[in-house]
């Protein structure tokens, strides 16, 4: 027990000094815009433009004074990474407020949708990848080979333009946004409280179950948007580790004692599936965490990318951009400690090798 808490202290501990290397290079790329066009970024928004140019000159100032705009760049970092340490993540001029409340306040949305996509893909991909790779060759092999090619081919925003298009415009079964606008004003309530921010819980604990379903309906096309690229990974995977597996001389021996398909199946070969199948899971969770802002943009979620998107959209937003990198870096760091704790359980080899390191 002891190597493996080791393992798992050393693997933590890399996080803050790669956080640390990560942001020394954000910041430093940040510096490269001189001073003068970050200050404008602070410049009050109801500022006369009758002003002089004298005048303007003088606020520019005060503003890289007061920001440290102009100063050496470990004094700029040492500000910044002040304010990051504080909890605030600098004011962002497009949001009109601080980074890391807005992000914090937008997450649950994000971590809804991530979490139910990987609440559908893991067991479809694990469950499609097992049987194709069980039975080679045979039928269910190879209709998943080409539903799994097709998904992988298809880009993201066409296929949520199509769902739209299909089942939004023409059917009218789904709508785009969290909640009907008939339920929705009951989540200001006073009645309904909210615990987690991600409706499909709070309704349960809410004892809503009419929000449940309504959310529930809400949440199938850009759950399947974002889950079925990464199905067709995390079943590809699975597949070409079954079928290396099965030809194995365990397996063999396995059916010489007399063990069954299904005996052989769960005993000795999902043992060793599991731990790339979960290597996978991980850097798909990654993926979709990091990476749903078209989904969200497209079916009207407004979950982090929000911050992104407002950053870019007007004025450019070096806080708010900042924030949200620094933000997808640190799920990133975490997904990846929790890929190397899952690894470091489930596969025996790595767990072998840490009590012989």
């Amino acid at each position: 027990m002891l190597p493996l808490f080791q393992f798992v202290l050393r693997r933590f501990l890399i996080i803050p000094i790669s956080l640390f290397v990560i942001t020394l290079v954000l910041y430093g790329g940040v510096m490269l815009t001189p001073p003068e066009a970050r200050a404008d970024l602070y410049m009050p928004k109801n500022f006369s433009p009758y002003a002089t140019p004298e005048r303007i000159a003088k606020i520019r100032e005060l503003i890289i004074e007061k920001h440290h705009l102009r100063d050496p760049f470990p004094v700029q970092y040492f500000y910044w990474a002040q304010s990051i340490l504080k909890g605030t993540w600098g004011y962002s001029p497009s949001l009109k407020e601080d980074v890391l409340p807005a992000l914090l306040q937008r997450t649950p949305v994000t971590l809804e949708l991530t979490l139910w996509s990987m609440l559908i893909l893991f067991p479809l991909g694990m469950a499609s990848g097992l049987m194709a790779g069980w039975k080679r060759q045979g039928r269910f092999d190879q209709l998943f080979r080409g539903l799994a090619a097709l998904a992988s081919s298809m880009p993201t925003i066409i296929l949520a333009l199509v769902l739209l298009s299909v089942f939004y415009i023409n059917l009218g079964w789904f709508a785009p946004g969290r909640i009907s606008v008939v339920l929705g004003p009951d989540l200001f309530k006073e009645e309904f409280l909210t615990y987690t921010g991600m409706l499909t819980i709070d309704s349960l604990l809410n004892g809503r179950m009419d929000i449940f379903i309504d959310v529930l309906k809400h949440l199938i096309m850009p759950v399947f948007t974002l889950s079925l690229y990464y199905w067709a990974t995390l079943g590809r995977v699975t597949r070409a580790t079954v079928v290396s597996e099965r030809n194995k001389g365990y397996v063999t021996a396995a059916y010489a004692r007399g063990l069954s398909d299904s005996g052989v199946m769960w005993k000795h070969v999902y043992p060793n599936v599991l731990p790339p199948a979960l290597v996978t899971l991980a850097l798909s969770a990654t993926s979709i965490l990091t990476g749903a802002f078209v989904v969200e943009i497209i079916f009207n979620f407004n979950g982090v990318s929000h911050i992104i998107v407002s950053a870019m959209s007007s004025v450019p937003d070096a806080p708010a951009a900042l924030g949200f990198t620094i933000y997808s870096v640190i799920m990133v760091l975490l997904l990846t400690f929790l890929l190397d704790v899952l690894q470091a359980v489930f596969d025996p080899r790595i767990r072998e090798g840490l009590l012989h390191s």
